[in-house]
């Protein structure tokens, strides 16, 4: 049986880098993060701030034009870059240079934003973190695999990763398929769950943190902005996805006293990243 490898706080401090008291915004990585459609422009807005509250010095969103008042009146710290449709994204172009780019949330499966996405995936050659309806297209056009950046980081709920993998009959089943489908695409696959785990190559880390809580809308969105924030802060792709993945599940252990389980929502992760950060440093110190 493969062995796991536990995502816990000594494993994190001796990956976690800190922060310089001296850098700026400029050296902070700028991120990207691109999706949203009409009627889901809230995904983005989750993604993007809390790309910017793990850490990011500049973050930008690439959505609809019905996305723009939205983005600049409720999350003002974050740029905005517009398609020239209103309702979905065709046209996948932007002048900046991003140290990442998250693409996925609130996406939508249009044909014109199918072909934006292959378009986009011949021409980028940027670290990426692929979420929801990217993930979905993507299991629609494997083929598209070919374009996708070496340890690139897919973040699959247990339905999208079963379009990806195809099905299984236990959990033994789909950690060898998926192992599998991350050895034959050079891929790192947050596979999100209770609990979650992260698979590259034939490595498996199992995550210690988190509980029920985040069994509710839009926490996938968040983990896709937090994930995306440490690969702009220039963590390889592997330390990214660890970092994020526990820093995301202890928000909701911080956060669970106060909320309970039932009034959690993905807001409250955002909220609470702070104090997750503050706890993984007080553990710094002690060690």
């Amino acid at each position: 049986m493969q062995k796991l490898i536990p995502i816990n706080h000594f494993e994190i401090l001796k990956i976690y880098k800190g922060t310089d008291q001296f850098t700026h915004k400029g050296i902070q990585g700028h991120a990207l993060i691109i999706g949203g459609s009409y009627g889901k422009i809230g995904s983005i807005s989750l993604a993007s701030k809390a790309c910017l509250k793990t850490g990011c010095g500049l973050v930008t969103v690439f959505i609809p034009k019905c996305g723009y008042s939205i983005l600049q009146t409720a999350i003002p710290e974050v740029m905005v870059l517009t398609d020239f449709q209103d309702e979905i994204i065709s046209d996948i172009t932007f002048k900046i240079v991003p140290q990442a780019i998250g693409i996925g949330p609130g996406l939508g499966q249009e044909i014109e934003t199918q072909k934006a996405f292959c378009q986009f995936l011949k021409t980028n050659k940027t670290p990426l973190v692929i979420d929801a309806d990217a993930l979905n297209i993507l299991s629609k056009n494997k083929e598209w695999f070919s374009l996708v950046p070496p340890k690139t980081i897919l973040t699959p709920h247990p339905k999208e990763l079963e379009r990806l993998v195809g099905k299984w009959d236990s959990e033994e089943e789909k950690r060898s398929k998926a192992i599998y489908f991350s050895k034959k695409y050079n891929v790192i696959i947050v596979m999100k769950g209770a609990p979650t785990r992260i698979i590259d190559g034939e490595t498996v880390y199992e995550n210690t943190s988190g509980n029920a809580a985040l069994a509710t809308a839009g926490t996938g969105d968040v983990l896709t902005g937090m994930i995306t924030s440490l690969l702009a802060q220039l963590y390889d792709p592997l330390h990214a996805a660890l970092i994020g993945v526990y820093l995301h599940g202890l928000t909701a252990d911080i956060a669970l006293p106060e909320t309970g389980y039932q009034s959690f929502i993905a807001s409250d992760i955002i909220a609470n990243i702070g104090k997750a950060f503050l706890s993984l440093e007080a553990e710094q110190k002690i060690n």
